[in-house]
């Protein structure tokens, strides 16, 4: 996929100065790139023979920000993915921005997808997108995982695949969505929504967020965790997290509830009921329940339950500790506490939970890559 300036033409292209430079010095200029490209070659191998294959499709009037998301995040999973770009018809794609992109592929490349991304684009007061997107969104395979980031929900609920099911978009936009698609059941409260087979995502930062608990999901925390550090990301964030937090951040000046969350984060096997958690920040129950929530979009009990329940998966993925013994490590009172929550979160028991990523092992750590388990 190329990138250019929507009214100008290619720096370096034939007869300019740049060209001219490239042409009299190409060793030089091999190696300039060669330089520029090396930490990205790191960061995005090739991909694994096998490998899962994501097609971004770009619409007009696509957000370049959010277009290049799963390119950086899933291209960074060490070669498990295969990312392409494709355009309804081939073509450049004009973007909101003063920039004009080409994808390197044409519709034809959705049909072998195994996921296919959305990403979002301007939409209009019309109910329908331009038919060439449903055209090109027809041509997937029954079967393939879709995701749509932000606004690209509206194509996906335009082609009737969200009727009845809960979704999301960015929040700004929840009337003009609900409007339009009265039997989507919307929330406008999330980061996203996961059903398998289909998954929203709300704005923006969101769609890093998805595309990482994709990775999550498909080999696990230790890779997703890998690919947050090498996208200098935060390695996760709970699709039912607050889109949005109402009340401006506090100010940084040392009394936040920050040192906290870090004291409890070592503390997770003991039961950190709210007085203990509000004297450690010096605060009044009620002050520290109200900062906390300000400063992280959750109450503190809701918080403990997600950071308990990223150490437990953890554990079930890389330990061969009883579910008993976990849930303890972890802070839960019993195992049926943590079943309870692993399947509300996750739709699974812990011992399925364990069995998937074990069994996903050698396309994890293997050579030859392979699909997300289950493809």
């Amino acid at each position: 996929m190329s990138v250019y300036p929507a009214a100008r033409g290619v720096p370096g292209a034939s007869g300019t100065p740049a060209a001219r430079t490239a042409s009299a010095a190409p060793s030089r200029a091999r190696v300039l790139a060669d330089r520029a490209a090396g930490p990205d070659r790191w960061m995005r191998p090739d991909p694994r023979p096998g490998a899962h294959k994501v097609v971004v499709l770009a619409l007009d009037g696509v957000y370049p920000f959010e277009l290049g998301i799963p390119h950086r995040v899933l291209g960074s999973a060490d070669g498990r993915y295969e990312v392409l770009s494709a355009s309804v018809d081939g073509r450049p794609v004009r973007t909101d921005s003063d920039l004009t992109v080409t994808p390197g592929h044409g519709p034809e490349v959705l049909a072998d997808a195994d996921t296919v991304v959305i990403p979002p684009y301007a939409v209009s007061r019309a109910a329908a997108p331009d038919p060439q997107a449903l055209a090109a969104l027809a041509r997937v395979r029954p079967g393939t995982r879709l995701v749509s980031i932000c606004t690209g929900a509206f194509l996906l609920a335009a082609a009737g695949l969200l009727d009845g099911r809960r979704a999301t978009t960015h929040w700004a936009l929840t009337d003009h969505f609900q409007e339009l698609f009265p039997r989507v059941e919307f929330d406008a409260g999330v980061l996203f929504v996961d059903h398998g087979d289909v998954l929203t995502s709300a704005g923006a930062a969101s769609g890093v967020d998805v595309c990482l608990h994709l990775v999550r999901q498909d080999h696990g925390s230790e890779v997703a965790n890998r690919v947050a550090r090498c996208c200098v990301v935060p390695p996760y964030r709970d699709g039912g997290q607050a889109q949005y937090i109402e009340r401006p951040l506090p100010p940084a000046d040392g009394t936040g509830t920050g040192p906290t969350r870090d004291w409890a984060l070592q503390r997770l096997e003991l039961p950190l009921p709210l007085d203990e958690l509000a004297a450690h920040a010096a605060m009044s129950t009620r002050t520290f329940a109200r900062r906390f929530r300000e400063e992280t979009g959750l109450s503190p009990g809701r918080w403990l339950t997600q950071q308990r329940l990223r150490q437990a998966r953890h554990l079930l993925e890389s330990s061969d500790l009883p579910v008993e013994r976990v849930a303890h490590e972890v802070g839960f009172a019993t195992a049926t506490s943590l079943r309870r929550h692993l399947a509300a979160q996750a739709g699974v028991a812990p011992s399925a939970y364990r069995r998937t990523f074990r069994a996903s092992g050698p396309a994890v750590g293997g050579a030859d890559g392979g699909s997300a388990p289950g493809d």
